[in-house]
């Protein structure tokens, strides 16, 4: 297989599809987000297995992301990116129709194995057909994409869910997907590797997906004791993964990156902190809002969107001036923004007035737009271009992973002063000292994340 000339039509119309598949799933993520107490009232779940709706895609997509962005770089980005589409879509189908919370937990599962395809082969794709000197640019746009799903989730999903239920969520989903799968058989021509004839290490595929398994299910289940075994189980699978790959010829993830590179060691670390510092913020926002605040889906909705429309508004900014500056000094001013939106946050309680919860939001979304596309660009400008496939999927993992530990740490602190009932008026005290506790730790973390960042050095 030859990689493909592209020409700047084919840009624009490559750039295209990547933009869509990159608006789709936080489009999803978000909208789940507000139709979370609606969802828990038609089946009757308690506050930890309602996590579990958020968390089975983030395992899913975290444990698949790297093999198939390895995959993507031996067999084809597009083949495998164009895979992901098509199960995503039909997964939204399934879960649209679930009848339980048991199934449309399953389908979510499968979701984020489609998910795991698109995620780490979009980007790559971003950056294997423009130049250095317009990367930053076209990422800057592709993670524009991110935050536009990521804003218009809530509102839309407020109205979806309080007009259609929260079923129509998943069917629009679908939609968008066959969308996507139109442009992408109708007008995405060529292919595009980079480690062509590499053998595919499924081994070691393997023993990284049990790995995450035990760390991230195990993490869902702390205190109990059981939790504790599973973590240890996923670390040591953890220490034999890396201890594998450092000694076989084509490894699914090369250490050689993290050993070669302290920007793409320390960028990734940067990556993994803020998202898991920040990831949990709608889940635990749309509760608050719903369950304390008493507000309905649409306005819980419209009042969320705060944060990603910044996010939106600044990260193509920051990503056009990641090309002139060093992105070292971009992101870590946005660290230290979303640092302080997250203290602010600490002191949410039932009395709190609406301007200042607006507030908190909308310094996290600029913050979390200065950080994310200058970020990547210093991630993806790294490495080797036959490195872009795993760069990109190791990259979207620490997104995923940290996002899984945001939520991980919300289901700890509901499994420590909740327990598992269902969030009553009766629990609404314990709901906030959880939220409370939770916030704590999203800060620490987010403050540790600026020392990360700043210790990455330069990228050029």
């Amino acid at each position: 297989m030859k990689t493909a000339t592209i020409t700047d039509k084919d840009k624009g119309v490559a750039l295209f599809v990547a933009v869509m598949a990159s608006f789709l799933a936080p489009f999803v993520g978000s909208s789940v987000s507000i139709a979370l107490p609606s969802i828990a009232g038609e089946f009757n779940l308690d506050a930890i297995t309602l996590g579990w709706v958020v968390t089975a895609y983030l395992l899913a997509a975290a444990i698949f992301l790297v093999p198939f962005g390895k995959l993507a770089d031996i067999k084809g980005r597009k083949k495998i990116f164009t895979y992901g589409i098509i199960i995503d879509a039909v997964s939204s189908i399934g879960a649209a129709l679930s009848p339980s919370g048991g199934l449309l937990i399953a389908f979510r599962l499968l979701q984020g194995v489609g998910g795991a395809m698109i995620f780490g082969t979009g980007v790559a794709i971003v950056t294997s057909i423009f130049p250095l000197a317009e990367r930053g640019k076209a990422l800057g746009i592709n993670a524009a994409a991110t935050y536009i799903g990521l804003s218009v989730g809530p509102p839309a999903s407020g109205l979806l869910t309080q007009y259609l239920g929260w079923r129509s969520i998943f069917a629009l989903d679908a939609l968008i997907g066959l969308i996507i799968i139109i442009a992408v058989f109708w007008r995405l021509k060529g292919e595009w590797t980079g480690a062509e004839g590499e053998k595919f290490d499924a081994a070691g595929s393997v023993i990284y997906g049990l790995a995450l398994l035990g760390i991230m299910y195990g993490f869902t289940l702390l205190p109990d004791i059981s939790g504790f075994a599973l973590v240890g189980i996923g670390l040591g699978a953890l220490a034999l993964f890396i201890f594998r790959e450092n000694r076989i010829k084509n490894p699914v993830l090369s250490m050689e990156l993290f050993k070669r590179s302290m920007v793409f060691s320390m960028s990734n670390l940067a990556a993994l902190i803020n998202y898991s510092a920040t990831f949990a913020i709608s889940f635990l926002l749309s509760l608050y809002l719903q369950y304390i605040k008493g507000y309905s889906p649409e306005t819980s909705g419209l009042i969320l969107v705060l944060q990603p429309v910044m996010m939106a508004v600044l990260s193509p900014i920051a990503g056009r001036l990641s090309d002139r500056i060093q992105p070292q000094w971009i992101a870590t001013a946005g660290m230290a923004l979303t640092t302080f939106g997250l203290g602010m946050m600490i002191f949410l309680d039932q009395n709190t007035q609406l301007d200042f919860i607006m507030a908190a939001l909308i310094i996290v979304g600029l913050g979390f737009g200065l950080f994310s596309s200058p970020n990547t660009n210093a991630v993806m400008s790294s490495v080797d271009k036959n490195y872009y496939g795993v760069a990109s999927g190791t990259l979207a993992t620490m997104r995923l992973v940290g996002q899984m530990l945001s939520v991980g740490i919300v289901m700890l602190m509901f499994a420590l002063f909740i327990g598992q009932v269902e969030i009553t008026p009766a629990n609404y005290p314990l709901f906030l000292v959880s939220s409370k506790m939770a916030f704590i730790v999203f800060t620490v973390l987010c403050f540790a994340g600026i020392f990360a960042s700043l210790a990455r050095g330069k990228s050029r």
